[in-house]
């Protein structure tokens, strides 16, 4: 057997190492994370998993692996989200306070009222202006709610990509686009006590693209959270 066919052989068996473990890539991420755990290794599992759990495992395997899913990155969506509602609900503070001093307006208009149809009139009044601040103050505090999911929703997204681009320092993250690779995973653990249990683990893998500077930024395979199935 010649060197050159040998060699040729040895490249073959590799790439087919590559594609297997690529293909997979869900086995040798859990096989690390489950490694870090027996060995207690707080460090790296917080590398692997946003929100990692800690399990007294005796062995585990995988049960299930649901089909890839691949969607557009929703981080510049939920940032355009966060910015509209910020804007209406700043925009809305005038209209709150006018119909605030709207009341305290009808209010006075009552306490010196000198008649008993000014009294009834600026009752009336009152009841009026109470009613439509009343209405302006649910308005504002649906927008207070809308915003603060909004603000809420593009932080975890945040995150969660500069999590899989294992990077803090990218300031117009919130602007790229590109793909996120889903996966749910099915595993069943049995703990060192002799109990069972099933999880269902959600894992991504965030590729983005940085038009500004024409960098694409490929991330790897992480842990979201795990659900405890049984």
């Amino acid at each position: 057997m010649t060197k050159k066919y040998l060699s040729a052989a040895g490249i073959v068996i590799l790439l087919f190492a590559i594609m297997s473990c690529s293909s997979k890539p869900e086995e040798g991420l859990l096989k690390r994370y489950f490694h870090a755990v027996t060995l207690n290794d707080n460090q790296t599992l917080a590398t692997m998993a946003l929100e990692p759990i800690k399990i007294n495992v005796d062995n585990w395997e995988i049960l299930s692996v649901a089909e890839e899913v691949v969607k557009p990155v929703t981080l510049p969506e939920l940032n355009k989200k966060e910015i509209e509602t910020k804007k209406a609900l700043e925009e809305h503070v005038g209209p709150t306070l006018d119909a605030q001093e709207a009341v305290y307006a009808a209010q006075d208009e009552l306490k010196y009222a000198r008649t008993a149809a000014a009294r009834r009139a600026a009752r009336s009044k009152v009841d009026e202006m109470e009613k439509k601040y009343e209405e302006e103050r649910e308005k504002h505090s649906q927008m207070q709610k809308d915003y603060n999911e909004a603000k809420a929703a593009a932080a975890r997204e945040e995150e969660i990509t500069i999590f899989s681009l294992g990077t803090g320092d990218l300031p117009n993250v919130r602007d790229f686009n590109g793909e996120v690779q889903f996966k749910t995973v099915d595993v069943k653990i049995n703990t060192k006590s002799g109990e069972s249990k099933n999880y269902k683990i959600y894992m991504r893998r965030y590729e983005v693209q940085d038009e500004t500077l024409n960098l694409t930024h490929r991330g790897r395979w992480i842990i979201v959270r795990f659900e405890v199935l049984s």
